[in-house]
């Protein structure tokens, strides 16, 4: 049975990708800050019949944490074939650049951007034992420094929302370490991409955006591309209906 690690599924779209991987067949470890958030997220999936499924106290922005959630793993498979790292914030208002404060950057970068590489460098040998490990980091489109120049365009899809100087700053740093990072494992059999999941009703947007299922579906797709999938690439399937691939 493969395994999967998703970062923050305890809730919105790491807990729909987490539930469609359950539905593929997959054993999903359930990061979680909050264990009594986590438990209860697991103790939901169970009660629709999905019972591969544990939660695991992970705190992306401790090293302590992500130490012995890797620890905890560990001792569970041999191998980890998929890690989604989902977990992220939005830093909070003001969210311009000229009204964000230095606190809020601090922790915009700590959870979406050292706390992928710290979670990702910890689970690295487990991921190396699978014979197809897949990493996917969840970004954004307003991540992405070439269509920023989109901003002036009332019909790009995030053109209402992407003023947003703090999380956007974080993920584009995101995207450049998922580059490093696929070239870094060029040559192997890892596949390495960052996905946008869409603008997405959850917490996160104040239920506003379109449906978790979605979001979550084009998560899950790339965690289950084979060998001939792509790897070191950007996809945003609401941006570009046609491929989904995306500049950087």
């Amino acid at each position: 049975m493969k395994s999967a690690l998703i970062t923050g599924a305890n809730k919105g779209i790491g807990f729909e990708t987490a539930k469609q991987l359950l539905q593929a067949g997959f054993y999903v470890f359930i990061g979680s800050r909050d264990v009594a958030k986590g438990i209860k997220a697991v103790d939901q999936l169970k009660s629709e019949g999905l019972h591969q499924v544990e939660v695991i106290a992970l705190d992306v922005t401790d090293d302590h944490s992500v130490k012995i959630a890797r620890e905890e793993v560990g001792k569970r498979i041999d191998a980890l074939d998929v890690l989604i790292n989902n977990a992220g914030i939005n830093g909070g208002s003001p969210y311009t650049a000229l009204e964000a404060r230095s606190d809020q950057f601090i922790a915009t970068f700590n959870t979406n951007v050292f706390g992928v590489a710290r979670v990702t460098q910890a689970f690295l040998d487990l991921l190396q034992k699978s014979p197809e490990p897949r990493i996917v980091n969840v970004s954004t489109s307003v991540g992405s420094l070439a269509l920023q120049s989109d901003q002036s365009d009332p019909n790009w899809p995030a053109y209402d929302y992407a003023k947003y100087a703090v999380y956007g700053s974080s993920k584009a740093a995101l995207n450049m370490y998922t580059v490093h990072l696929a070239y870094e494992l060029r040559g192997t059999t890892f596949k390495v991409n960052a996905v946008c999941p869409g603008y997405t009703s959850t917490d996160f947007t104040f239920h506003q955006g379109g449906e978790v299922a979605v979001a979550g579906s084009r998560i899950v797709k790339y965690a289950l591309i084979d060998q001939d999938g792509p790897t070191g690439q950007f996809f945003s399937e609401e941006t570009n209906p046609e491929t989904g691939e995306i500049p950087w």
